[in-house]
């Protein structure tokens, strides 16, 4: 399979219920798997907060009792298109974005991503958590074969529930979880990964890709363009007349700190004392950016050296600002990418945003 799909991703709280009173993430896996899904995947944030300016973090016992939760589906554009009403109707409140995606299974051979100028490629890959190559863990295969091609960066993200080719895999206490599912974001070039994919096809018993395009904008200290101003949007994006909204995302580690605290957090500290409508970060299991080897938690190490992804979502003129305050903390480091995202849902009026 290669064809245009639709990327569907709701922003709220983890402990939001449904007007039945049951949670909301299990409400909307439970849709995903009952529609049978392509893929889907649903991830626990680190740390996050959203317009109603309430932090959430696992830095604290009790505000880690409701962190940030972000659901990810993934299908052709009718199957997406009639999950709409049914996700605004179990989420009381929160952001959902739709963005235009390239769906790839089966062979990866002859596959182009196609991009604009000022535009690079960002490629995700979804796997299963104990999925092996060789032998190794299929996610730290990917971001290995990632490295050595030269790819700008990627992230290794695990989840919590979702589905896989249309089957549902969630996580238990009392299992092995071999099909929990994991995505790893990479950014590049158009060319370099339209050079790694038949590898990464090769690579994977049963691969499932998605392909985006981006703006990098700043790369280990160095600005390489700003976000686009208001009235200018990235290429590519759902044409439609949901209002546009720029998502930038910013890929760190644990180790990178600026003034003693790790990068991510004082991104997600700043932007709130700034009054950014939301922020997410979501802690990673592997991954590298630039020339650095590809990292991770390992045994016997002392600190986490583990990536972390923040994602800020907003409107042209206040992800302006943003910009503004992580160029300032990623002076040395860090990946900061820039996509146009039309926004399908906000939090109702008068409603705080989870």
């Amino acid at each position: 399979m290669n064809e245009d799909c639709l990327k569907l991703t709701s922003y709220f709280g983890e402990r939001q219920r449904t007007a039945s009173n049951g949670f909301a993430a299990d409400a909307l896996l439970d849709l995903y798997g009952r529609r049978g899904i392509a893929t889907s995947i649903l991830l626990r944030g680190a740390e996050g907060f959203g317009a109603g300016q309430r932090l959430r973090t696992d830095v604290s016992l009790s505000l880690s009792e409701d962190l940030p939760l972000t659901a990810v589906a993934v299908d052709t554009r009718p199957r997406i298109e009639g999950l709409l009403d049914s996700t605004a109707n179990l989420l009381r409140s929160g952001l959902v974005t739709l963005e235009r995606a390239r769906l790839l299974t089966g062979d990866l051979e002859g596959v182009e991503p196609g991009e604009a100028p000022d535009e690079e490629t960002k490629l995700t890959v979804y796997v299963g958590r104990q999925e092996r190559v060789y032998r190794v863990p299929a996610f730290v295969a990917v971001c290995d074969l990632l490295h050595r091609r030269g790819i700008a960066g990627a992230t290794a993200l695990l989840g919590v529930d979702g589905t896989a080719h249309g089957e549902r895999e969630r996580a238990a206490f009392f299992s092995r979880n071999a099909g929990t599912p994991m995505m790893i974001i990479a950014v590049g070039s158009g060319m370099r990964i339209a050079r790694v994919l038949p590898e990464l096809g090769a690579l994977l018993r049963q691969p499932l890709l998605t392909l985006e395009r981006v703006r990098i904008c700043k790369r280990d200290g160095e600005l390489l363009g700003r976000p686009p101003t208001a009235g200018e949007s990235l290429a590519g994006i759902d044409e439609s007349d949901r209002p546009p909204a720029h998502k930038l995302m910013i890929y760190t580690s644990e180790a990178a700190l600026h003034d003693g605290q790790p990068i991510h957090r004082a991104i997600v500290r700043r932007l709130r004392a700034a009054g950014i409508s939301g922020a997410t970060t979501q802690r990673g299991m592997w991954g590298f950016h630039g020339d650095h080897q590809p990292h991770g938690d390992r045994l016997l190490q002392l600190g986490r050296r583990v990536p972390a992804v923040t994602i800020v979502i907003d409107t042209p003129q206040r992800i302006q600002a943003a910009f503004d305050l992580i160029e300032d903390l990623t002076a040395e480091q860090g990946l900061v990418t820039c996509e146009t995202v039309p926004v399908t849902r906000q939090k109702p009026a008068g409603a705080r945003r989870d």
